[in-house]
């Protein structure tokens, strides 16, 4: 047996540290409480009577329990980040996109993509993999990826796989999706991210009694565990085997992520190990986590480490100008080296939630951009806002649907005939929310080209061919209901009442 295994063992309590000797716990109750931990997660391992099962199960926990003990002894010491030695990064840190290399199409063979598949879209109405969603077309996230991916090896004649990172809630569902891409010019390899243990709050105590014990007691801990699935899986070795370098990554749901050969070229240029994507902030960004100097080193502030004080210096756009796109390239070689010598010792998010019975639990999770630390000259690239379209709503699902971007190959491509560099704001209320309620209140999705601004508030229906112009606003007040006819076109209106009232409203500028 390993002697850093989480199974029983006779000698005294020992905390498994990657890279340290020991953990130097401030207060016994820390101790206590990572003892406790150990003990339980012994059972959990014991619980699995598969030996090859067992053994990978085990690994798993010492992933975990290492990020457990890092979190009592941060929590020990208070750890907080020193808002005053926080400073905007250097110029030399934040590449202009403007400024990248023309690049060399064949170094596309030394590139792998990887999209992080394991969301289930819940705050969309959704149950399955949220990359299943048909977004543009009758196409999925996962469809348009192939496509994008395809048409790069036909094209350049090179050979880009595509690696798709799940969880434990879509690896089934993506399992049987990518069945139907078998005769597709790409190679599709997907690995399961770590399934780590929820905890109780007031105990300190894991939620599963067993390995196998209900869903809900477990968690996938965030994009950050990339490093630790990549490497146990055993896909980095097979990427390096196969003459692969660079590994690009994003999330499967932002359809900006394309891969893009100037980035890759720049990477291979300035001999950088790590770059993040970074673009303008607006005041829809707030929350995103920025590149800061912290130190002299650059880092990845995210809003869960801002101490409340300062909550607005951090949603600032004079103090910081970008946020991450979580669109990352990574050197493999490199990310081989820290994995076998320092390890990635990233900031820690305790995620807090409640259970279905009223239970308070935290999540540990962690970010994938905050490797950037652990890199030789990595820095960001401020890249065009085309680059970041995510689609986490059902209104931002309405601007990927509308005639405001068609596609090319797998691609967005933003419609010329827009007179506006930006894209509309939209805004649905809580009607909308879910995937089966946006479509069944859309007879068809209305044209929006000439569109500033829509809020749609209450109980609304759209037939079809719908034109929505200038500043729409839509109030349907309790109780009440707004069906907007077939042909109506609608250009810088606040419409509020029932129906009658906006059949009176609207005749005026029907077609």
């Amino acid at each position: 047996m390993p002697a850093d295994s989480l199974m029983p063992r006779s000698d005294s309590f020992n905390a498994r540290v990657r890279g340290a000797s020991h953990i130097d716990f401030k207060t016994a109750t820390t101790g206590v409480a990572a003892k406790a931990m150990r003990n339980e997660l012994s059972a959990l391992v014991n619980s699995v009577k598969d030996p090859e099962t067992r053994k990978a199960f085990d690994t798993e926990m010492q992933s975990f329990f290492y990020l457990f003990t890092r979190y009592l002894s941060e929590r020990a010491r208070s750890q907080e980040l020193d808002w005053d030695r926080i400073a905007s990064p250097s110029e030399d840190k934040i590449v202009p996109y403007s400024k990248l290399p023309a690049a060399d199409a064949s170094n596309l063979n030394k590139l792998a993509v990887l999209k992080v598949n394991g969301g289930l879209g819940t705050s969309m109405g959704m149950t399955g993999a949220k990359s299943a969603l048909e977004v543009k077309d009758d196409m999925t996230f996962l469809d348009l990826t192939v496509r994008q991916i395809e048409h790069l090896n036909t094209t350049h004649r090179v050979d880009v796989p595509l690696i798709l990172m799940t969880s434990f809630n879509t690896h089934e569902d993506t399992l049987r999706i990518i069945k139907k891409y078998a005769n597709q010019q790409l190679r599709i390899t997907t690995f399961n991210q770590s399934r780590y243990p929820r905890i109780f709050k007031e105990t300190l105590l894991p939620c599963p009694r067993t390995a196998d014990d209900d869903k809900k007691h477990w968690y996938p801990p965030g994009h950050g565990d990339l490093y630790n699935a990549l490497t146990h899986s055993g896909v980095l070795d097979q990427l390096l085997a196969e003459g692969k370098e660079y590994l690009f990554v994003s999330n499967s749901d932002n359809l900006g992520a394309v891969v893009d050969e100037r980035i890759l070229q720049h990477m291979i240029d300035s001999q950088s190990e790590f770059i993040m994507e970074v673009t303008d902030k607006t005041k829809a960004d707030i929350k995103g986590g920025t590149l800061i100097d912290y130190e002299g080193h650059i880092r990845l502030l995210e809003v869960a480490q801002v101490p409340n004080e300062h909550i607005e210096d951090f949603k600032s756009v004079r103090k910081f100008k970008i946020f991450n796109t979580n669109n990352l390239w990574i050197n493999l070689r490199a990310l081989k080296r820290v994995m076998e010598t320092e390890g990635m010792e990233l900031d820690i998010i305790v995620n807090p939630k409640t259970t279905d019975d009223g239970q308070a639990v935290i999540q540990l999770e962690t970010a994938a951009g905050a490797a950037i630390k652990h890199f030789n000259n990595a820095h960001g690239v401020n890249v065009p806002r085309s680059r970041f379209l995510p689609v986490k709503s059902c209104s931002d699902l309405l601007l990927i649907k509308s005639d405001i971007y068609s596609l090319q190959h797998g691609q967005l491509v933003i419609n010329p005939n827009r007179m506006f560099e930006t894209t509309p704001v939209i805004k649905l209320g809580d009607h909308f929310k879910k995937i089966q309620q946006f479509q069944k209140r859309f007879k068809k999705i209305p044209k929006i080209l000439e569109l500033d601004h829509l809020t749609v508030t209450g109980d609304v229906y759209f037939g079809r061919n719908v034109t929505l112009r200038g500043t729409v606003i839509i109030v349907a007040n309790e109780g009440q209901r707004i069906d907007i006819p077939d042909g109506c076109v609608l250009e810088n209106r606040l419409l509020s009442g029932n129906l009658n009232m906006i059949v009176r409203s609207v005749l005026l500028v029907l077609l």
